[in-house]
C-alpha cells in the first residue's frame, strides 16, 4: 500500500511539472489594451437613466475623457467614468466602473455602477442594496470634499472593501474633473514653483512683552465689533439674518481673537512658562510619527459676546466653530485634539475670556513654515431650528525670524499620474487598516495562541478534556468572530483573483484592501511549511468550524455517524482537487464565470451573508452542513477546493510534529478509528493533505485508557516496578 501511495504522490508531482508551466505559458495572453471606456458605457446606459431630465449625450471631449450631459440641447452636466481617471481596483483584483456626472457646481447629479468583477456583488449582495448605495452619491457637493469636509459612507455589511473603493473611485475621480473642467471654481491642480525652502530656526529669540509680539507678526489678531456681525449678516440672501440684528451698542466687542503657531520654540517660549512649555512638548510628541513626521500646535485666545469655541463640541467631539485652512488642507479640531491653557505669561497680556491649545496632526500634512488661515464660522438663529452662517479669516505667516533659509536643491520632479495613482491606492488601504485595528489585534492574538499550541502540543495534549475544550472554544471564536463579525472566510475566489492580477499586471494594492484576509493568507503561507494545510482548514476556517460544532450537538443528542469504507472514502478524496482544477481552468479563460461556478463553495451563504439569501443557495448549505451531522466534516473531506488548492503546496511541509509508535496500523487501529476525517491510513501514516491536525490523535498517543502501548507500559512498570519513563520499545515512532 505504500508503494502504491508513493507511485500515486510521483504521477501527481509528473503531472504537475508538465501542467504549471503551460498554465503560467497562458498567464500574458489576457493583457490588455488601454482605452477610454466612456464612449462604450456611453452606448449602454442611456443619458436619461444617468441624469434625470437630460436626453443626449454631446460629443467625448477632445484631451479629457468626459462628455456633456445634454437636456434639449444645453449643456447640464459632465459625464465620465471613474475608471477613465483613477486606477482603484476592488477585491477581485479588477477595477469597478462607475459612470457619473457633475453639474457646473461640481454636484453629482448622476451616478450607475456599469461593471465590475466583484465576487460579493455578483452573487452575495443583492443588486439593489448595490442601487441605493450608488444613488446615495446623488447631490453629493464635492467643493466642500476638496476642502476636507467628510461625508457620511453607508457600509454594506459583507461588502466593506467593495464601498470603500466604490467611495475612493467617485471621489477621486469627480475631484480630478470637476478641476479639469473648473466645475464649482475648483481650479486645476498645478506643480508648486521652485523656490527658497525653509525650516523652523530654533534657535530665535524671545519676546516677553504682548505688544510686541503684535506688532512683529508673531501674534495676529481679528477683532470684530457688533457692528461689523449685523453689517456681515445683512448681506446675508435670508432677509430674516439681518431681521435678527444684535440690539448691543454697535462698538461693543463681539469677539477679540489672537492666534499663533504655538509649536515654533520662540513662540512657545514668548508665551508659555517653563511648565507649561514642556506639557506642549509632550503632548506634540504624544502624536509624532516615526518617520520625521511632528504634530504642530497653535494658540487661540480671544474675549467678547462670541466664543470660538461653542459647546457643539462637548456633543459631537467637533470644534465646528473654526478650522485651519493651509492652500488646499483643511484640519477641524477634534475634542482629542484640544487643551485648555491656563495662563499665557507675556507681559502685558489683556484680560482674556477663552485661552485653548489645538493640535494639528503628525499626518495631517500641514508645513508649520508656511502661511494658513484661520476661520471662523458665525451663526445666527432665524427659526426655531433654523441657523444662517458667515465666515471671517485670520491671516497668519512666520515670521523670517522663526525661519532658517534651507540650501538650493535641484528642482524637484513633479509626480506623474503614475506616482499620484500609487500614493492614493496606497493611503486607501492604509485608511482601512486603520479602521480595523482592533479586528487584527484580535486576529494576531488567535493566530499567536495556536502557534503557541501546536509547538507545545505534547503539553496540551496530556489532558484530553483541556484539548477538547480548547478547541470547542477556538472553533467557536472562529466562527463567531472571525466568520460572521470580520467575515474573515477565506475562499477559492481569493485564489482566482490572484491569478487575474498576476494575468493582468500584478499589483498588492488589491490584496491589502482586506486586511485580515492578507494577514491570513500571509500566516498560511508560513504555516504550510510547518504543519500543512491543517492549521488553517482544522482550526481558523469559519465554515469548517461550523460544521464540527453542529456535528459536536448532533454526537450529544446520539445522531448516528456514518463512517463510510476505506476504498470509497478514498476515492472520494479525489473530488475536492478535480472540483479545483476545473475552476483554475475556467479562471484561465473568465474569472467572472469561474466566480460563479465557485459557488460550490458555501461559505458567502453560510458565513458572509449569514443564511440571508436566495432559497437554493441556503439550501444548498444547509444539505451540506445536514450531512455533516452524520458523517463529520463531509465538505471539508470530499467537497472543498480551496482545501484542495492548499494540499498542493503543502507537499513542501518540512516538519513531521504528530507523534506515532511502531504499532500504529499494526495492529492497533485506535487512531485511525476515531480520526474525524478518516486521514489515518489503514497502516498508521497519516496523509497529510487530508489531517486537519486536530490534535485528538496526540490526546490518544498519550492516552493511559485507549493506546495500548501506553496501557501495556504501565502494566510493566506496576509489574517489576520499572523507572518512571518508558521504555526503547514504547519510545520507537515512525514518520508519517
Amino acid at each position: 500500500m505504500r508503494e502504491q501511495l508513493h507511485q500515486g504522490r510521483s504521477a501527481i508531482q509528473r503531472a504537475l511539472r508538465v501542467l504549471i508551466p503551460f498554465l503560467l505559458a497562458l498567464l500574458p495572453l489576457s493583457a490588455l489594451a488601454d482605452e477610454a471606456w466612456l464612449p462604450r458605457f456611453m452606448a449602454e446606459v442611456p443619458a436619461s437613466e444617468l441624469v434625470p431630465g437630460a436626453d443626449a449625450y454631446g460629443a467625448v471631449h477632445a484631451d479629457l475623457a468626459v462628455a456633456p450631459v445634454l437636456r434639449a440641447g444645453e449643456v447640464i452636466g459632465w459625464a465620465f467614468v471613474t475608471t477613465d481617471f483613477v486606477g482603484t481596483i476592488g477585491y477581485s483584483g479588477k477595477p469597478i466602473h462607475v459612470l457619473a456626472a457633475l453639474d457646473t457646481a461640481a454636484h453629482v447629479i448622476g451616478a450607475r455602477l456599469v461593471k465590475h468583477s466583484e465576487p460579493i456583488v455578483l452573487i452575495g449582495i443583492p443588486q439593489a442594496k448595490i442601487d441605493t448605495l450608488i444613488t446615495g452619491y446623488i447631490g453629493l457637493n464635492l467643493v466642500e470634499i476638496a476642502t476636507g469636509t467628510d461625508h457620511d459612507l453607508n457600509i454594506i455589511s459583507g461588502a466593506t472593501v467593495t464601498v470603500m473603493v466604490i467611495d475612493d473611485s467617485i471621489l477621486r475621480s469627480g475631484l480630478r474633473v470637476a478641476r479639469a473642467l473648473g466645475l464649482g471654481g475648483l481650479s486645476p491642480e498645478i506643480a508648486a514653483p521652485v523656490g527658497p525652502t525653509y525650516a523652523i530656526n530654533t534657535e530665535a529669540s524671545t519676546v516677553a512683552d504682548w505688544l510686541t509680539l503684535l506688532g512683529d507678526g508673531t501674534l495676529r489678531r481679528l477683532s470684530l465689533d457688533v457692528a461689523q456681525i449685523n453689517a456681515a449678516f445683512a448681506d446675508n440672501p435670508d432677509p430674516r439674518a439681518a431681521e435678527r440684528a444684535l440690539t448691543d451698542p454697535p462698538e461693543t466687542t463681539f469677539i477679540d481673537m489672537y492666534t499663533a503657531l504655538i509649536s515654533v520654540p520662540g513662540i512657545r517660549d514668548s508665551l508659555l512658562d517653563e511648565r507649561e512649555a514642556a506639557n506642549l512638548t509632550q503632548w506634540l510628541a504624544d502624536d509624532s510619527r516615526g518617520d520625521g513626521a511632528a504634530a504642530q500646535a497653535i494658540v487661540v485666545a480671544g474675549r467678547g459676546l462670541y466664543s470660538f469655541k461653542g459647546s457643539g463640541y462637548v456633543r459631537g467631539g467637533i470644534f465646528d466653530r473654526l478650522q485651519l485652512i493651509q492652500g488646499d488642507l483643511s484640519v477641524r479640531f477634534h475634542d482629542r485634539d484640544h487643551r485648555r491653557l491656563g495662563e499665557i505669561s507675556a507681559n502685558g497680556v489683556p484680560d482674556l475670556s477663552e485661552m485653548d491649545l489645538f493640535r494639528i496632526p503628525a499626518d495631517s500634512g500641514f508645513d508649520p513654515t508656511q502661511p494658513w488661515r484661520l476661520q471662523l464660522l458665525v451663526s445666527r438663529d432665524v427659526a426655531a431650528r433654523e441657523k444662517v452662517f458667515t465666515t471671517f479669516d485670520l491671516q497668519w505667516q512666520p515670521p523670517m525670524k522663526f525661519l532658517t533659509a534651507l540650501a538650493p536643491t535641484a528642482a524637484p520632479v513633479a509626480l506623474t499620474d503614475a506616482d499620484a495613482e500609487d500614493s492614493a491606492k496606497s493611503a486607501l488601504w492604509k485608511r482601512i487598516w486603520q479602521g480595523k485595528r482592533v479586528q487584527i489585534a484580535a486576529v494576531s492574538i488567535m493566530l499567536a495562541v495556536l502557534t503557541a499550541a501546536f509547538f507545545f502540543q505534547s503539553f496540551l495534549t496530556r489532558s484530553a478534556a483541556l484539548t477538547f475544550w480548547f478547541r470547542i472554544g477556538f472553533l467557536t471564536v472562529t466562527l463567531v468572530f472571525l466568520g460572521w463579525y470580520a467575515n474573515a472566510q477565506l475562499s477559492v475566489v481569493n485564489l482566482m483573483a490572484l491569478t487575474g492580477a498576476l494575468m493582468s499586471g500584478f499589483s498588492w494594492d488589491a490584496f491589502l484592501m482586506d486586511p485580515l484576509t492578507f494577514i491570513l493568507w500571509f500566516s498560511i503561507a508560513a504555516a504550510l511549511i510547518f504543519w500543512g494545510r491543517g492549521a488553517y482548514c482544522g482550526w481558523l476556517c469559519p465554515f469548517g468550524a461550523l460544521q464540527e460544532l453542529t456535528n459536536r450537538i448532533a454526537k450529544f443528542f446520539h445522531v448516528p455517524q456514518w463512517q463510510l469504507p476505506w476504498g470509497l472514502h478514498q476515492r472520494l478524496w479525489a473530488v475536492k482537487y478535480l472540483i479545483f482544477l476545473g475552476l483554475f481552468g475556467v479562471t484561465l479563460v473568465s474569472i467572472e464565470q469561474a466566480e460563479h461556478l465557485a459557488e460550490v463553495e458555501p461559505f458567502k451563504t453560510a458565513i458572509i451573508l449569514k443564511f440571508a439569501r436566495a432559497w437554493p443557495f441556503t439550501l444548498y448549505a444547509l444539505v451540506l452542513l445536514g450531512i455533516g451531522l452524520f458523517v463529520e466534516r463531509f465538505y471539508c473531506r470530499y467537497l472543498c477546493p480551496l482545501g484542495a488548492a492548499l494540499a498542493i503546496p503543502a507537499r513542501i511541509r518540512m516538519f513531521d510534529w504528530l507523534n506515532r509508535y511502531r504499532e500504529c496500523g499494526n495492529p492497533c487501529q485506535t487512531c485511525g478509528n476515531e480520526c474525524m476525517v478518516q486521514a489515518i491510513h489503514p497502516t498508521g501514516a497519516i496523509n497529510p493533505n487530508e489531517c486537519l491536525n486536530c490534535l485528538h490523535c496526540q490526546v490518544l498517543y498519550q492516552s493511559k485508557t485507549k493506546c495500548p502501548v501506553v496501557i501495556r507500559q504501565l502494566k510493566r512498570r506496576e509489574a517489576v516496578g520499572s523507572a518512571p519513563s518508558l521504555t526503547r520499545e514504547a519510545k520507537g515512532r515512525v514518520p508519517n
